[in-house]
């Protein structure tokens, strides 16, 4: 049996068929008007065959391409091509193509998140957590088409596969006879919907993003982005008159952010794989590169101030030390000390600037973007020294942030994020060696015991984590945390936003720790 057409090639090769069509009547066209000019010059001798030939393959042509079009049009329903098209684009209720039951989208237990329902003779596709799952399920709607998941996996929820063709004459043959409603397949998605349910819950009326998921395999577990939009309620005014909270933004994968000291994970590891081993001194001054800008200083620097009363400065430490107090002079100073080169180097390294695919049929793709990093002028030490206490020009998505706390949680191996369970695990890069990864644990362990997450410290989950409060150019600072469980052979990574919510160990790193703490407990450890 002839292997089908590879779909990502049928758009080019349809192109090419509608312009050798249109070229075809424009050259039939033109050699009619040429025959009705010769047959009015009557005292010229008449063509003997010189066009028939011409003509008889013209003619063959533009039936042969007629034929196509009619069987694209008349018989397009016994091909996943067509009815994907169908549904995707063509928005008029009667089409067809929305008659089928699409397949219902799941959750990790089975639990359903989006399913087809028929009444009163029409098929509505419903949504029972409403907002809560639209940022990955996202919505299929006859008038206003299909987003997330609902578009992107349209024809294994339309009940078939462009690698498998068998089943869609079946398929044709229900919608055109119109004898029962065509029913699609499942998908069932990695995401466990209770620990999601719980994220939107904890984040309440702010805005922010959750992000939880398996280091090993690249399990996303939850990813949820507040406030989000209701695909059920579906209509012109959720385009037309956008709403400042920005509800359609998928904070988790599309939203960009300064890190704030999150990122401070990142630098200690690009100094350690620099084979950084030393301390700095951290005056309770603070640090900067020129009289000409303000000086870094530590958080506790502003809280002596603010009780009257004066700092006596850190010292000279070491990086544990630094990461478990989130010293600000000790990060900008080792920035500067590593140089431009340094970051460029690992923000290529650990894929920062790019768009990372999760899943992608011919008919659309999921995506997170990582972040963006700027280039400094190579004089700029200033901004180098922004850049390492995570602020400055410097943006990130809290998915990038998770999957590099899962890189460190999983000895350096960063796990391509999976949201469908049936795609195979697989490794994405290698962000930092294995040694560099346990003494980077190591350090954010001592985060949570002795430094900013304490409040966190649980004798039931040994939590390895980074807060981070990052400030905010439009308002108030943004609460981060990110972090793994447990230290030892850790099996979930998690990276908490909240906007403008302040320090990220008063409202990030509790939302953290109960998630974890549930999550763990789903997985049959106590």
């Amino acid at each position: 049996m002839t292997p089908p057409l590879d779909p990502a090639l049928w758009p080019s090769l349809r192109l090419a068929l509608h312009i050798f069509f249109f070229m075809a009547v424009f050259f039939l066209l033109k050699q009619l008007f040429e025959l009705r000019d010769q047959a009015q010059l009557r005292h010229l001798a008449k063509p003997k065959g010189a066009f028939r030939v011409p003509m008889l393959i013209l003619t063959l042509l533009f039936g042969g391409l007629l034929i196509y079009q009619a069987s694209w049009q008349l018989t397009g329903m016994l091909r996943p091509q067509f009815i994907a098209f169908m549904q995707l684009h063509d928005r008029r209720e009667f089409n067809p193509a929305h008659w089928i039951q699409r397949g219902r989208i799941l959750d990790r237990n089975g639990e359903v998140l989006a399913y087809s329902e028929e009444i009163q003779g029409k098929v509505y596709r419903l949504y029972p957590d409403g907002p809560v799952f639209s940022p990955v399920v996202g919505y299929s709607q006859p008038r206003f088409g299909a987003t997330g998941m609902e578009a992107v996996a349209t024809v294994h929820l339309n009940g078939g596969a462009p690698a498998d063709l068998s089943g869609w004459g079946e398929l044709g043959r229900q919608i055109v006879g119109g004898v029962q409603r065509p029913r699609g397949q499942d998908l069932r998605l990695t995401l466990d919907a209770e620990l999601q349910r719980m994220a939107v819950a904890r984040i309440g009326q702010r805005r922010g993003a959750v992000v939880l998921m398996n280091p090993n395999n690249g399990d996303i577990l939850v990813l949820a982005s507040v406030p989000s939009y209701d695909p059920n309620r579906i209509s012109s005014e959720l385009f037309l008159n956008p709403d400042p909270s920005a509800p359609l933004l998928n904070r988790a994968t599309q939203g960009l952010y300064p890190p704030g000291s999150t990122f401070k994970i990142a630098v200690a590891a690009m100094a350690l794989e620099r084979g950084f081993n030393d301390t700095i001194d951290c005056p309770a001054d603070g640090y900067t590169t020129s009289s000409r800008y303000p000086k870094i200083r530590d958080h506790e620097y502003y809280n002596a101030k603010k009780r009257g009363s004066i700092w006596r400065g850190h010292g000279r430490i070491d990086m544990t030390h630094a990461l478990a107090r989130s010293s600000n002079v000790f990060f900008a100073k080792l920035g500067v000390l590593e140089g431009h080169q340094a970051f460029r180097n690992f923000g290529k390294r650990t894929l920062m600037d790019r768009q990372i695919t999760l899943h992608q049929t011919p008919y659309g793709s999921y995506r997170m973007r990582t972040g963006q990093m700027p280039r400094l002028s190579p004089k700029d030490r200033y901004g180098l020294a922004q850049l390492a206490i995570g602020q400055g020009a410097l943006l990130v998505t809290p998915a990038y942030m998770a999957l590099l706390t899962a890189a460190v949680a999983d000895q350096g191996v960063a796990a391509r994020p999976r949201l469908i369970d049936k795609d195979p695990p697989q490794a994405l890069a290698r962000f930092m060696s294995k040694d560099t990864a346990d003494r980077l644990a190591v350090m954010m362990r001592t985060v949570v015991t002795e430094g900013t997450a304490r409040g966190i410290d649980d004798p039931n989950l040994s939590i390895a984590g980074k807060t981070g409060t990052a400030q905010n150019p439009q308002g108030d600072s943004h609460s981060w945390f990110v972090g793994f469980a447990p230290t030892q052979r850790p099996t979930l990574a998690i990276a908490v936003l909240v906007e403008g919510a302040g320090y990220g160990s008063a409202v990030a790193a509790p939302i953290a720790h109960d998630l974890l703490l549930a999550a763990r407990a789903k997985q049959g450890f106590h």
